[in-house]
């Protein structure tokens, strides 16, 4: 786990430690450690730092590499190490993830430069030098991959995976305003907070300092480049949110105690005040009757605790700064509580514990192969069986002539497979059944 921490949680202390030192000239040292802590537990930003997915790490090497760059238009540090540095962090954020690891800053970049009336030295950041160390990397990159895969892999790696999910995706298709409306999710609970004041600056014109307009550049380039991009899911948006934050950060400075200012805080309270009468009603359900145990319970406790305090702070002290540090560290607290938790539903979440008893079975009845019907994704679950596993088409009825093997499939089939199945023995692991058929 330490090590696989460093795809999702390193990268997310990075990039708001990276933010904090980029934003503390505009920024007062009281609200600093607060948006740390709104950063850490913005929505989908809280969630990829718990999940392994490369898009974490993407996000790092693009604030990494905007970052340098807004040093080498400052002349702030070492030079000649930027420019170094620059097109190395470009490189890893497409190697991590994709070619928006790239074109994100490079769109960016080249706004920013025209915006403000520097067009002319776009040279400086995308020369020669940038270009050069660029297509060095990928020329080895591209090599290794023709020398493992080939022509087909190096063509799917570049067109398929590239160009056709751009074009007409073959996955996650949505229109282009999908980003639009997913944003007010993906950073709940803060949504009404940083949107509101976004807007609110944009509305009474306080992008003043290059730094603020560069922070507005790079969040309406990534929202309008990858509207444009056919493929869409909320997670791809994460780049932004660093931006979005702590340009909120900046104009939150100006606030002073409001209404408004109280509903964006309190009505993400109160929700997390609803949280424990809300387990005790899905712990009555069939389908979630899972989560009504104690460790769950104790952290939805946490969360009505936290709620109750922070409107506490909101309206009686009228303490913005501790209501907002409240909140953000009440989610934590319930989030350590309720993971230690996670092992006792692993039936309900993964295929470990279906695989394991499949493997039982399997040694049990002396049975060779393994299929599986109507799983969702199950394309990896030989890492479990050790084992190629034959995935059965959703869409036709199952086959009845399936001898010597192991079928795992939604507990809630089998009430429709054929007779032929129903003298087989069957196996329950939590939402998923198993058949040995001999």
């Amino acid at each position: 786990m330490w090590f696989l921490s460093l795809f999702s949680l390193v990268p997310a202390f990075v990039i708001v430690g990276t933010m904090d030192r980029w934003t503390a000239a505009e920024t007062d040292r009281s609200h600093r450690l607060t948006w740390k802590l709104l950063m850490l537990s913005c929505g989908l930003f809280a969630g990829m730092t718990v999940v392994l997915r490369m898009d974490m790490l993407m996000c790092m090497f693009i604030t990494l590499s905007l970052y340098t760059f807004y040093q080498m238009k400052k002349r702030e540090g070492n030079q000649t190490v930027h420019s170094v540095l620059f097109p190395l962090y470009l490189f890893l954020a497409v190697f991590s993830k994709g070619p928006i690891g790239l074109l994100i800053p490079l769109i960016s970049t080249v706004v920013f430069l025209g915006v403000t009336g520097r067009i002319r030295s776009v040279g400086r950041y995308w020369g020669w030098k940038t270009w050069l160390i660029l297509l060095a990397c990928f020329s080895v990159w591209f090599a290794a991959v023709y020398a493992e895969g080939g022509w087909e892999y190096l063509h799917n790696l570049l067109f398929h995976q590239t160009l056709d999910r751009a074009v007409s995706s073959f996955h996650h298709k949505a229109p282009f305003y999908y980003y639009f409306l997913s944003v007010g999710y993906s950073l709940l609970p803060w949504s009404l907070l940083l949107i509101g004041i976004l807007c609110t600056a944009i509305y009474k014109k306080w992008i003043h300092t290059d730094l603020q307009k560069f922070f507005l550049t790079i969040i309406g380039v990534t929202f309008l480049l990858l509207s444009l991009i056919s493929s869409k899911i909320a997670v791809y948006l994460l780049p932004a949110f660093p931006f979005i934050a702590y340009l909120a950060l900046i104009y939150f400075q100006r606030f002073k105690w409001n209404r408004w200012i109280a509903l964006s805080i309190g009505i993400p309270a109160i929700i997390f005040c609803l949280s424990f009468p809300a387990l005790i009603e899905l712990a009555k359900r069939e389908d979630t009757h899972y989560l009504g145990q104690l460790l769950f319970q104790l952290a939805a406790g946490i969360l009505s605790l936290t709620g109750l305090l922070t409107l506490y702070l909101l309206y009686r002290r009228k303490a913005l700064n501790h209501a907002i540090r409240t909140l953000a560290c009440g989610l934590f607290a319930a989030i350590f509580m309720g993971g230690w938790g996670i092992p006792r539903i692993n039936s309900e979440l993964g295929y470990g514990d279906l695989c394991n008893q499949a493997l039982t079975v399997a040694d049990t009845k002396k049975l060779t192969d393994y299929y599986v019907w109507k799983l969702y994704r199950p394309e990896n679950i030989d890492v479990y069986l050790h084992k190629e596993v034959q995935t059965l088409s959703p869409d036709e009825p199952i086959q009845t002539d399936l001898h010597n093997a192991v079928l795992m499939l939604p507990a809630e089939e089998v009430a429709k497979l054929p007779p032929y199945f129903a003298d087989k023995p069957i196996y329950r692991v939590g939402r998923y059944a198993i058949l040995a058929l001999r």
